[in-house]
């Protein structure tokens, strides 16, 4: 999940903006956690790698 989309419970403002401390604490927990491989690829890319996984599977199962 991205920040942008959060609103913060302490002022109702978007966690993105960084209001209040609430807020920023927030977004610096998220932005730690989000150093991953894969959160870095859009949802449209993991499924273009699933299906190319997917398709050699497919090759090297049919060549064996």
């Amino acid at each position: 999940m991205t920040y942008d989309r959060l609103v913060c419970a302490n002022c109702a403002a978007p966690v993105s903006e960084g209001r209040c401390p609430v807020c920023r604490a927030s977004r610096e927990r998220l932005q730690q956690q989000a150093g991953g491989i894969f959160a870095q690829l859009s949802p449209a890319m993991l499924v273009a790698l699933m299906i190319a996984l997917f398709a050699v599977g497919v090759l090297l199962h049919q060549t064996v």
